[in-house]
């Protein structure tokens, strides 16, 4: 496993799965929807998710998290994996009752411990087209969707946000969640799995 260099910025995508849009009563956007989320929301595994007292509404999104290895600026979408750093399993947690109310997505998704981020595999160790995202809470299956059923791919991401802002080293891009959102309670064990690059296992507790 490579070392997580640290992100200046986390870049995430929104509505990337079409049954994650259904099952939140929204319509697939016509390009990549994008949000931040900021650096001090990352946590390791084994690191708790702590629940804010905000939100009564606390829930997991696995993702398939990629980190980028070097400063990128409008990047073909053809040259776009050779800036990959690694890919890693990445847990979108997000205050759903806030991200409703609010509008916009900064409190609801940037709570300190909202962003569980696993070890980096290289990408010459994975197939990235067949990449695949499981997540369990208490060991049972939430959300499995893989990279195939994107609606934007990892290399189209990647020149997308690269002509939007600058990228650089350690940069992580949150690629979206399938469907299978869903609550999370104190004393809870979250699990986001990638099979073939790791697994990201985070318990949960109250403020």
């Amino acid at each position: 496993m490579a070392a997580l260099p640290r992100a200046s910025k986390i870049v995430c995508v929104g509505r990337n799965y079409l049954e994650h849009a259904r099952e939140l009563g929204n319509e697939m956007p016509e390009r990549p929807l994008l949000f931040l989320k900021p650096p001090s929301a990352l946590v390791h595994s084994g690191d708790p998710i702590v629940l804010p007292p905000e939100s009564q509404q606390v829930e997991h999104e696995g993702e398939i998290a990629v980190v980028i290895g070097g400063t990128a600026r409008h990047v073909r979408e053809s040259e776009a994996m050779g800036y990959v750093a690694g890919f890693a399993p990445l847990n979108d947690v997000t205050a759903r009752d806030l991200q409703k109310t609010d509008g916009q997505w900064t409190r609801a998704k940037g709570f300190d411990s909202f962003c569980p981020l696993g070890d980096l595999v290289p990408p010459d160790e994975v197939n990235p087209s067949q990449l695949e995202v499981i997540c369990r809470v208490n060991g049972e299956v939430r959300q499995r969707g893989a990279a195939s059923q994107m609606a934007w791919g990892i290399p189209a991401l990647i020149a997308y946000i690269s002509g939007i802002m600058t990228l650089e080293a350690g940069d992580v891009i949150a690629t979206g969640t399938p469907a299978g959102v869903g609550p999370l309670r104190p004393g809870d064990s979250v699990e986001v799995e990638i099979p073939g690059v790791g697994l990201l296992r985070n318990p949960v507790k109250s403020a």
